[in-house]
């Protein structure tokens, strides 16, 4: 997986190569481009849309068949939209659901991939789709999709990208709006007016809850077996978010050239103070039982504290899945102390 969004499997990239009968798959599978082009979202005839990237997606008519990434799977589900089949980490997590899968029967979906590299491209083709959406970690690759092997997925079905990073969240969540209308959801279903009012209730609980608790110093963070990561809060669309609601993210220095995290060894855990933790919940990530593991993480004031909350790093974009997110939030730098 890239050191852009995820250090955590840096060194085991999966390549998903071709087999035998791929070739006749990817023949009978191809997407068409539509020659006639309508408003995205017309009940009838061709069916556009443009994604993140600048391009323009045109079929002959609205797109039924759909493979997305888990997330974009699960935000679409929240208006409405279903997918046929996924591909990211959607296998349940200690006997809970996986917390990137939302509200998703995920029994119901055929998973093409589980992890970073495994995308089986026969069972893509054999789902026949009419269109792929993922997300982007930043443009233009498309998240979870394998580099060596993009142009043969490319290849049989449109692909739509939403971009995810440097940018709020606020723009996020319009443009996944804007993608399921398009797909034929109804934007006044008591199910997504609920949804957005308990959203627009929720930031204005953060931002209530942030004013109160000023000078609280909150770090957003993921691990392995060998470092830490300390996120680079502007990379982030919803550390992005929650500093405009007036949460005082801590800065890490960017690493790379990707800009997403600062690595520090555990020996470095405490380089920056931090009254609050926000702790990647991801199946990927070590979970806060491995953390304890680990002397330094002990050692930091706001675990001491039990000043901690989970962090969904790749929560959907859907009203629906950001309002628990930032009710979580609110009770997380509610309860917190400033720590010396």
């Amino acid at each position: 997986m890239p050191v852009s969004r995820t250090p955590l499997s840096r060194r085991s990239l999966l390549t998903a190569g071709g087999a035998l009968g791929l070739g006749a798959l990817l023949a009978a599978c191809g997407g068409s481009d539509g020659k006639e082009e309508k408003k995205s979202g017309d009940g009838g005839g061709a069916w556009t849309f443009k994604d993140d990237r600048g391009k323009t997606v045109k079929l002959d008519k609205k797109p039924k068949n759909l493979v997305a990434f888990i997330s974009t799977a699960a935000a679409l589900h929240d208006y409405g939209i279903e997918c046929t089949g996924v591909f990211g980490p959607s296998k349940p997590v200690n006997g809970k659901p996986n917390p990137q899968a939302g509200g998703l029967d995920v029994s119901k979906l055929t998973s093409v991939g589980e992890a970073w590299g495994e995308f089986s491209i026969e069972k893509y083709a054999a789902l026949q789709p009419d269109l792929l959406i993922s997300n982007m970690f930043p443009p233009p690759a498309l998240w979870f999709i394998p580099e060596e092997s993009s142009k043969k997925i490319e290849a049989l079905a449109p692909t739509i990208g939403i971009a995810g990073a440097h940018r709020s969240v606020l723009e996020c969540l319009e443009r996944y709006t804007d993608l399921a209308e398009a797909l034929g959801a109804d934007l006044k279903a008591k199910q997504v007016t609920e949804a957005k009012a308990r959203f627009d209730k929720a930031e204005d609980t953060l931002r209530k809850a942030a004013a109160a608790n000023r000078g609280l110093k909150v770090l957003a963070m993921t691990g392995d077996a060998e470092q830490m990561y300390a996120a680079v809060p502007d990379s982030y669309c919803d550390l992005n978010y929650f500093k405009d609601l007036g949460v005082e993210i801590v800065e890490g220095k960017k690493s790379d050239e990707w800009g997403f995290w600062e690595f520090l060894s555990w020996e470095n855990a405490d380089k920056y103070h931090a009254d609050l933790i926000m702790i990647d919940n991801r199946s990927s990530a070590l979970p806060p039982k491995e953390l304890a593991k680990k002397p330094t993480w002990n050692r930091l004031p706001a675990v001491k504290a039990g000043q901690t909350t989970p962090w969904a790093m790749e929560e959907r974009y859907s009203y629906a899945g950001f309002a628990p997110v930032l009710e979580q939030l609110a009770a997380a730098i509610t309860k917190s102390k400033k720590l010396t």
